[in-house]
């Protein structure tokens, strides 16, 4: 994460805090349902290097 400068714009818990309100619906039967995400969030996720949930 550092080498991709997201320590200079934030810090580690402004990241956790970002992608923390991510909301994941699962009722017991049914297929699971993400919730939407905005851009921001799925650029974090592509900075980090993690694939974006779906």
């Amino acid at each position: 994460m550092d080498e991709q400068g997201l320590f200079k714009n934030y810090t580690m818990q402004e990241l956790l805090d970002e992608l923390d309100i991510i909301e994941w619906y699962q009722q017991p039967g049914k297929v699971h349902h993400l919730g939407e995400m905005t851009e921001k969030q799925k650029a974090l996720y592509q900075y980090m290097g993690v694939d974006i949930p779906s």
